[in-house]
């Protein structure tokens, strides 16, 4: 049995996890980001308040000292020490470090509210607030500016962690499902295994359908099982009953065979005992004649059988067929007719199998034409899109009541002669639905004796057909 090539669970989790993980990406990216807003914004506020409490502070004391709480707000501050810088009305450093941080771009003319921007101190990347306002100190008036700056590592470090607990819940999240989808498949695929195991434990000849509880998901399954099992329960029924009507037929002519050979010991004179030999011959070649019609059927059954089709010339075949049984058929005493179409009727299919369909047509005329049997005619024509082969005998013909029995395999058509169909016309009936065909029984123009025709779909036109000889791409 060929498994495919990843398991359920394996499936399951593909198509599962890779929208998830997709989603989580996104998730965590927007995270990140999200927290960095966050905490620019946080941080930002927080740096504006500690810059106006700085310019309160230098102002009240000329610059000399600033407040305990704002220096436990320098450092105790949210992200990270602040620093801070202050230049009084003259230009002149007063208080805090003595160099404040350079923007990375030109500012526009600072206004009297504290302005943020991005800067570096001493090869640090820093956010800066500035704040620029007229002040008198020390009397002497002016602009007095206050630069308040923290470090940006602190800010990045908040980020990344607000992106890391949601990364960890998200990848805990994953976990769960692919433990819940693998734990979650096993349980889910328990009744399969009961099945399976059921099925197991049958006997070869078990073929009852299958009467466990399922889910819905597999109801549809276990039809297709049910409908199987009837199917090859009809099957072997089927073949039972041909292996044993085949082994009647043939006792009688194994019998016969033995019977008229005990018999041409004892014959009274050499002509008799010719006489006996060729019957002896004559049910030889019968019985040799109907193991090949169950060869043909057992070719016919077998599953390979299509891939050997190729392109045929049923005009061919019909001429070749009334060649070899010519000899026998006159031999009979009857006139055999050949009447071949103008062109190649190329068909897909078997050659032996067609040909044996033929062969098997004109042995169910000679079998069953009568006593007023005396002429055999084959012919091969076309019919619209179909290539026909036609043979047709003035024999007794068969009954339109009983033209359907005689598809069947053994069929009774007489019970007064015990002469039943045999397989010839069955192995037709099958050649021709194996190629796409069909077989019919018809009377002749005259209401006299009977007119089989095997209809087999052309694969090209005649004049392609005509061509593909000419090249020689198609045996004749």
């Amino acid at each position: 049995m060929k498994t495919g090539a990843t398991s359920l669970r394996l499936r399951l989790l593909t198509l599962i996890l890779i929208p998830l993980l997709v989603i989580s990406t996104a998730a965590g990216t927007w995270r990140y980001f999200s927290a960095k807003a966050q905490a620019a914004e946080l941080f930002d506020r927080n740096l504006l308040a500690i810059t106006l409490a700085v310019a309160r502070d230098v102002a009240v004391s000329s610059g000399d000292a600033i407040s305990l709480t704002t220096q436990s707000l320098l450092e105790q501050a949210g992200g990270g020490r602040v620093f801070y810088h202050a230049r009084g009305p003259d230009g002149s450093f007063i208080a805090g470090y003595a160099y404040p941080p350079q923007p990375l771009k030109p500012l526009s003319d600072l206004e009297t509210l504290p302005t943020l921007f991005d800067g570096r101190h001493q090869g640090n990347a820093v956010r800066v607030s500035k704040l620029t306002e007229f002040k008198t100190i020390d009397g002497i008036g002016g602009l007095m500016e206050i630069s308040v700056w923290q470090r940006n590592e602190q800010r990045q470090a908040f980020a990344r962690l607000q992106a890391l607990k949601a990364v960890t819940i998200i990848g805990a999240l994953i976990l769960t499902v692919m433990a819940v989808i693998w734990f979650g498949v096993q349980i889910g695929l328990r009744p399969l295994d009961d099945l399976e195991n059921a099925i197991s434990r049958r006997h070869p000849d078990e073929m009852h359908p299958l009467r466990r509880p399922v889910p819905r998901e597999v109801v549809r399954l276990t039809a297709t099982l049910n409908a199987l099992f009837e199917k090859v329960q009809e099957s072997i029924a089927a073949r039972d009953r041909f292996i044993s009507d085949a082994a009647h037929q043939l006792r009688n002519p194994i019998a016969a065979i033995r019977a008229m050979a005990d018999s041409v010991s004892s014959a009274p004179s050499g002509r008799e005992a010719k006489l006996r030999s060729a019957r002896v011959a004559e049910a030889a070649a019968n019985a040799s004649r109907l193991s090949e019609q169950l060869l043909s059927l057992d070719r016919l059954q077998s599953n390979g059988a299509h891939r050997k089709f190729s392109r045929v010339d049923m005009n061919t075949v019909a001429k070749q067929v009334a060649m070899r049984n010519a000899e026998r058929i006159l031999d009979n005493g009857l006139d055999i007719e050949f009447q071949g179409f103008s062109d190649a009727l190329i068909v897909e299919g078997d050659p032996l199998l067609l040909a044996e369909a033929v062969e098997n047509l004109v042995d169910n005329a000679l079998a069953h034409g009568g006593a007023c049997l005396t002429e055999i005619t084959i012919e091969a024509k076309k019919a619209g899109q179909n290539s026909i082969v036609t043979v047709s005998d003035n024999g007794t013909g068969i009954p339109e009541a009983q033209r359907d029995l005689v598809f069947e395999r053994f069929a009774q058509l007489d019970q007064g002669k015990g002469k039943g169909s045999g397989l010839g016309l069955s192995i037709v009936n099958e050649i021709a639905e194996k190629h796409g065909g069909a077989v019919h029984i018809r009377s002749n123009a005259d209401g006299c004796g009977t007119r089989m025709e095997l209809s087999l779909p052309l694969a090209i036109g005649p004049a392609a057909a005509a061509e593909e000889l000419r090249s020689g791409a198609l045996k004749a």
